[in-house]
């Protein structure tokens, strides 16, 4: 691998769009998110330069796959080095490196992820079954994407082939139009499956763009492999906001499942869907992909892995106590965790401070809360069941839609029809928010 990357010039503009897509305001904002200089960011979004580990951390936070947007012709190595030795003398230096700030996914590799035991090894098996769907599920930022990238580079060294979509980077106005995100699904499997395209020959409007698809898929592509197929939907929850195409492509998915038990062509297909928030568009359940295949619901972090992170992070806690007192403020939840221990491990912050400050706008967490801050604007009748189970003195109950809205943005923790807040980080961010 290069020192150096470069955006390739054709996909600048793409990788500008991601900026604003991702919430971020200007380069100024994406370069304090992720702790490099202005200039870096810069050079990064205008084509220039810059070194492999940075290209890599800016791709993950705009979401961005960076075999896609990368020169990969183009390297910076000092005159008269070997190009092996400079390569390894990099990876060398890189492992040896203080860690870097915790956003997005954890990359392979990384001694900061901690296995989500056992779902990997649920879903290692799952997938080398003929037909397979798995369903994983959880808040944001609970480890999702990266629990994916391992069940690819699992499903790679299967021999299998692999394709991942990741629906954020999908335009609204295809995402809203059935038709043309089928044709988009067809185009991008095609193209990361290195086959030429041809869509123009299975496509018939007459026969519709369900039947085109499923044609495609089967006629075409899974012909056109001699091995399975892993087919990977990241953030499907983004398909959640377009009802209408909802309806029809998520059956469209639960066909093609129940299709392997009769034709063997389909068993080359195992699916992968992963989605943040529970699905909300009204469908028949004998038709839905969410009450078949694998279902995994990933969990908050317990107080021992806690403690096991930390001492990946070269901290010290095996007395337990530490551990504890973080996870009863974040309640587990694995991003505000490596957030902590990361400012922690830097010797920025005792514990005390941090946790002190933690619910306030001076605290590691303001950005965090303030998503959670913007969505409760959004929906006043969200805002107002939070206000009501974090003003209670016991766990109460909620309307089944807010409840599972509320849980799956991960502010509530349910017992039975019973809710109560899910940490003392959203208790003292969020008192009064109806007011």
């Amino acid at each position: 691998m290069p020192r150096s990357l470069r955006v390739k010039p054709d996909r600048l503009d793409r990788v500008k769009l991601a900026l604003s897509r991702n919430g971020f305001r200007s380069q100024r904002s994406l370069a304090e998110d992720v702790g490099l200089s202005l200039a870096t960011v810069s050079n990064f979004l205008t084509g220039k330069p810059v070194d492999y580990a940075v290209f890599d951390e800016l791709c993950r936070s705009l979401a961005l796959e960076w075999r896609e947007i990368a020169n990969l012709d183009f390297e910076v190595l000092s005159p008269n080095r070997d190009k092996s030795s400079e390569t390894i003398e990099w990876r060398d230096a890189n492992q040896n490196s203080s860690p870097s700030y915790p956003n997005g996914a954890v990359p392979l590799g990384s001694p900061f992820y901690l296995e989500r035991t056992p779902f990997e090894k649920q879903i290692y098996q799952e997938i080398e079954k003929p037909g397979a769907l798995v369903r994983i599920r959880a808040p944001r930022e609970m480890g999702k994407t990266s629990l994916l990238l391992r069940v690819i580079d699992f499903a790679k060294r299967l021999g299998y082939r692999t394709v991942s979509l990741n629906l954020e980077q999908v335009d609204q106005s295809i995402l809203s139009d059935l038709p043309q995100f089928l044709r988009w699904l067809c185009a991008n499997v095609t193209r990361q499956l290195r086959l030429p395209p041809q869509l123009d020959e299975y496509w018939d409007e007459d026969l519709g763009s369900k039947i085109s698809c499923t044609s495609y898929f089967q006629d075409y592509l899974l012909e056109s492999i001699d091995t399975p197929l892993v087919l990977a939907f990241d953030e499907t929850n983004q398909i959640f906001e377009h009802p209408q195409v909802a309806k029809d492509f998520l059956p469209l998915l639960r066909s093609w499942y129940e299709e392997a038990k009769t034709l063997p062509i389909w068993q080359k297909l195992r699916l992968v869907v992963v989605h943040s928030t529970e699905i909300y568009v009204p469908l028949d359940l004998n038709q839905s992909p969410f009450n078949v295949g694998l279902p995994i619901e990933l969990n908050t972090f317990s107080p021992m892995q806690v403690q096991q992170l930390a001492q990946r992070y070269g901290i010290d806690w095996s007395e337990g106590e530490e551990a504890r007192q973080l996870t009863d403020v974040v309640g587990g939840h694995p991003a505000p965790i490596h957030t902590a221990i990361y400012h922690l491990s830097r010797g920025e912050v005792t514990l005390a401070q941090l946790l002190q400050s933690a619910s306030t706008a001076t605290g590691i967490y303001d950005r965090h809360l303030q998503r959670h801050w913007a969505t409760m604007h959004e929906q006043p009748k969200l805002a107002q069941a939070l206000d009501t189970i974090i003003s209670a003195a016991e766990p109460m109950k909620l309307d089944a839609i807010l409840a599972f809205k509320l849980k799956s943005l991960g502010l509530i923790r349910q017992s039975g029809d019973r809710a109560i807040p899910g940490c003392n980080l959203y208790r003292q961010a969020f008192k009064s928010i109806a007011s």
